[in-house]
């Protein structure tokens, strides 16, 4: 089988951006964990040489594993009896091999017995896994929950808990209630105190992703009296005390082998996790982004999966006399899609290296004070990871969807059948626009890096690159349709209606994302010449896009703002 890293040299780019330098020095802490762990680098060659190696075998164990068993896991799916959720049978070796490969907490340190990763190599690690097996990303990923315990447990509760997750035990989140979905302020889930100073939890949780993991953060409200976010505080769920049951596991579209549970706490002991009260307000919000960066990558996963199976049906499949791919039509879905793919992908590393920096600024704060400049950057950073995160994952789970359909329209009759593997695709794909905060939540999220202007700043920094002069004409194009976006934005605001913004909001947060990931992918077709075909392409359906909701925004008319909005 093929290795679904080395058969892919757009993920090596992206591994070799010119910011892994400062990434990898930051993060290794001038290399002195050498001095302590025998396969920790020496220098950033070395480091960047480990990264390059554990994606080989994650590549490796993705083609030789988990892709080939996707079908059956598909086939088999979860099950719950006895008030415990099972996965199917090769999910069960696809964990095995996982663990047996070292590729459990690869962002954790090393004393914990992680792999100290950067999230971008993570990321990409993730990246590879979803093109394998969508659903089984969502198990393997949720290793990410471990960074919250990193960051906000205390030090007895991270020696205790995280070197399991290094060690393969699997993670939750339990988050989401019956009433209390996006709206997780509402969650009332009861945490209480008993007189010895410990915790239990009692209530239900719903739509939970491997709600029968050996280790769950738990969102409950500790507070009596409280109903809203500032009730609620995080707590840590050990599978091995005993006290939640799994009541059921929903019978879902896609995502067969990924089990998601409805939970019964009943005096379920567990650990407070930070500090009380700060659960919604601080530790869920560093969670969910985390989450929504881990979508991200399992879109572009799936958008690389239904390119190449489109690209290989259309090269096979011959009617009147040629292979499909040789007529336009076909030939431009292709080339639109590859497009898509790239632009999210790049936007994706683009977010992930900006979550290193500023997350490995506030680590090392843990250890020492931060210089004014260092604490300026970790501010900018911040920043910028917070623009890009909802970006990513909105329009990345966009267009994932948006491949998948092309993915099945490529095959016709045949794409509709169990036979081939992009009816198994269009079916995962569409929760990624939904789960973690839909589409529409991230535009709400996103909206403010609109208004204060911060895409702006980002897209005129990325204009100041010089680019080689047949790239031009690409950059050129870029700077009209930013003129066009900052008019569009500047009209939106000078109605000064909260009410008529957050109706333009979308087309607003698109016509960013559209300039932003043309710029990105010119810059990438500046360090490698196989992205200027997508560049050339993606340019093109940007300006279509970013015309089209200029002209809207342009020429609508508020008086029928009750059209669209009363029913």
């Amino acid at each position: 089988m093929a290795n679904f890293y080395t058969d892919n040299p757009d993920l090596r780019h992206h591994l070799n951006h010119p910011m892994m330098r400062k990434i990898v020095e930051l993060k290794e802490r001038d290399y002195t964990d050498a001095e302590k762990f025998d396969y920790a680098p020496l220098n950033f060659e070395d480091a960047m040489d480990n990264y390059d190696r554990v994606l080989e075998v994650v590549g490796e164990l993705c083609g030789d594993i988990i892709a080939p068993n996707a079908e059956s896991v598909d086939h088999e799916g979860a099950s719950c009896s006895g008030g415990r959720a099972h996965y199917a049978s090769a999910t069960v070796d696809n964990l095995e091999a996982c663990r047996q490969a070292g590729l459990m907490g690869m962002a954790m340190p090393r004393r914990f017995g992680g792999l100290n990763f950067p999230i971008t190599p993570y990321i990409m690690a993730a990246d590879i896994v979803s093109r394998a097996d969508t659903g089984f990303e969502n198990l393997w990923g949720l290793q990410d929950c471990a960074e919250t315990l990193y960051e906000f447990g205390d030090e007895d509760q991270k020696a205790r808990f995280i070197p399991r997750v290094c060690e393969g035990e699997t993670m939750s989140m339990d988050l989401t209630e019956p009433d209390a979905g996006s709206d997780l302020q509402s969650v009332m889930l009861k945490a209480t105190q008993n007189e010895d100073g410990t915790w239990v939890l009692n209530g239900v949780k719903r739509f939970i992703t491997n709600g029968d993991a050996d280790l769950h953060l738990v969102l409950a409200r500790s507070e009596e009296g409280t109903k809203d976010g500032r009730g609620l505080s995080m707590f840590i769920y050990d599978k091995r005390n005993g006290g939640v049951t799994v009541r059921r596991i929903e019978n879902k579209m896609g995502i067969k082998g990924s089990p998601t549970c409805e939970l019964v706490y009943k005096n379920a002991p567990a650990e407070l996790c930070g500090s009380r009260r700060m659960g919604l307000i601080k530790y869920v919000m560093a969670l969910m982004n985390g989450a929504r960066l881990g979508i991200a990558a399992q879109s572009v996963g799936v958008s690389e999966l239904a390119y190449r199976e489109a690209l290989a049906y259309a090269r096979d499949r011959r009617q009147f006399g040629k292979a499909i791919i040789e007529f336009p039509a076909v030939a431009e879905m292709i080339a639109v899609m590859k497009a898509k793919l790239d632009a999210s992908r790049s936007l994706l590393y683009e977010c992930a290296r900006y979550v290193d920096l500023y997350k490995v600024l506030e680590d090392i704060a843990k250890e020492r004070r931060l210089t004014p400049e260092e604490r300026a950057e970790c501010k900018h950073y911040n920043r910028i990871a917070d623009a890009l995160t909802p970006m990513a994952k909105g329009m990345g789970s966009e267009y994932c969807n948006q491949n998948a359909y092309d993915c099945i329209q490529v095959h016709g009759g045949s794409g509709f059948m169990k036979d081939y593997a992009c009816e198994r695709l269009y079916r995962d794909a569409r929760i990624t626009s939904i789960y973690e905060g839909t589409t529409q939540l991230q535009v709400v999220a996103a909206i403010r890096h609109v208004t204060t202007g911060t895409y702006n700043n980002l897209i005129e920094e990325y204009a100041k690159n010089e680019v080689r002069p047949e790239l031009q004409g690409l950059k050129d194009r870029l700077a009209v349709l930013t003129e066009m976006y900052t008019k569009a934005v500047a009209a939106v605001a000078e109605v000064n209606d909260p009410v008529y913004t957050d109706f333009m909001a979308r087309r607003m947060v698109e016509m960013a994302g559209n300039i932003v990931m043309g710029y990105l992918l010119l810059l990438d077709a500046n360090r490698t010449e196989s992205f200027t075909k997508s560049a050339q392409v993606y340019v093109n359906l940007a300006a279509a896009e970013v015309t089209r909701h200029a002209e809207f925004i342009n020429t609508f008319d508020r008086a029928q703002l009750a059209a669209y909005l009363e029913h």
